[in-house]
């Protein structure tokens, strides 16, 4: 073991502030935090440390129902701190916590965020023009939110002040590259091969499998429509040009859909239209019309009515606490407002 240790670059030591919200994944958590005490564990010495904070010091409970026990309430002392996130993050987002993320900003705390943590550095103004990352499902949700931060759908996304994360095992590969940055590949490599995690993935990877593989069909004709169907949501595009995106006629693509999916392109095209509907719902303070515009429906009645129609309910039921209408209420200070706003 002293060998291996004497393998593994510099041993100075930096700590990890882990800062829980209520919902956080456990998966990106424990996939962010691990990856420490294994490399703990190589290098024969704590080279990495780690503290936990939630907004109250007492325990938090994940998504999943597991309640992590923290060291207490948030240390603005913190020298790295990670928001961890999962559904519904703007519960967390209060006067408090946003001047305390502002303060530390200023004192030059690195910033990190695991899946939808991003949120809350988002309403404390702190991205600035360094494109983020969350998972690719909260992602059409922000962008309505804040239309002035630039998302990707990579895997991580590492700056000298601000670092994010997609989550779930992205995490693993996002801290395997920060070891190696501060400890050398050799500590990250033997890090990376304990978890059986056989490549240690770049962050220009995508966060979803292909189209292909999603759909289970490798018929280009297929993937070009469902590819063009889910680019244009705001603005659905006519089957005719669908159509000749595939180069069949109308009713060779009604075909084709029938076939592989069981209904028709049109109800294909509404049904990915109306699941993007219940996630503006479910996550955003949108007025009904303005998801109605956003999903390409041509009224809120007429979403309503299709929203009935497939989910058995009304939009109105997708409303939960992911929103609260104090978020929008917040004032920046000298910050500029993610959402273009002062």
């Amino acid at each position: 073991m002293g060998a291996m240790n004497a393998a593994f670059g510099p041993l100075d030591q930096e700590t990890y502030c882990f800062y829980l919200v209520p919902g956080f994944s456990a998966m990106g958590f424990v996939a962010a935090m691990e990856p420490l005490r294994v490399a703990n564990r190589l290098a024969v010495r704590a080279v990495f440390a780690w503290r936990l904070f939630s907004a109250d010091g007492q325990p938090v409970e994940a998504s999943c129902g597991l309640k992590v026990a923290v060291d207490g309430p948030l240390d603005e002392q913190a020298s790295v701190l990670i928001v961890c996130a999962g559904f519904a993050p703007r519960r967390a987002i209060t006067r408090p916590l946003v001047a305390a993320l502002r303060r530390m900003a200023r004192k030059g705390t690195v910033l990190g965020a695991l899946d939808t943590g991003v949120y809350l550095l988002a309403e404390a103004g702190l991205i600035g023009e360094q494109p983020v990352t969350m998972h690719w499902e909260a992602v059409p949700a922000f962008r309505e939110d804040y239309p002035r931060v630039r998302v990707t759908e990579e895997l991580f996304m590492l700056g000298e002040r601000l670092f994010t994360c997609a989550g779930g095992t992205a995490a693993i590969d996002m801290m395997l590259e920060r070891i190696a940055m501060r400890q050398g590949p050799a500590l990250a490599r033997a890090v990376s091969d304990q978890f059986i995690h056989s490549r240690i993935r770049p962050h220009e990877e995508r966060q979803r499998l292909d189209l292909a593989s999603r759909l289970g069909t490798g018929d280009a004709r297929l993937l070009a429509v469902v590819e063009a169907m889910e680019g244009r949501i705001e603005d659905p595009l006519p089957l005719a040009d669908l159509a000749r995106r595939a180069g069949v006629t109308r009713r060779q693509l009604e075909r084709l859909f029938t076939a592989h999916f069981g209904m028709g392109p049109a109800a294909y095209y509404r049904d990915i239209r109306l699941e993007r509907a219940r996630s503006l719902l479910a996550e955003t303070g949108l007025p009904l019309i303005e998801v109605a515009i956003a999903t390409g429906f041509s009224s809120k009645s007429a979403m309503a009515r299709a929203y009935v129609q497939k989910f058995g309910s009304p939009p109105g039921s997708a409303r939960g606490a992911a929103h609260l209408p104090l978020s929008r209420g917040l004032k920046p200070t000298d910050e500029k407002d993610c959402r273009g706003n002062r």
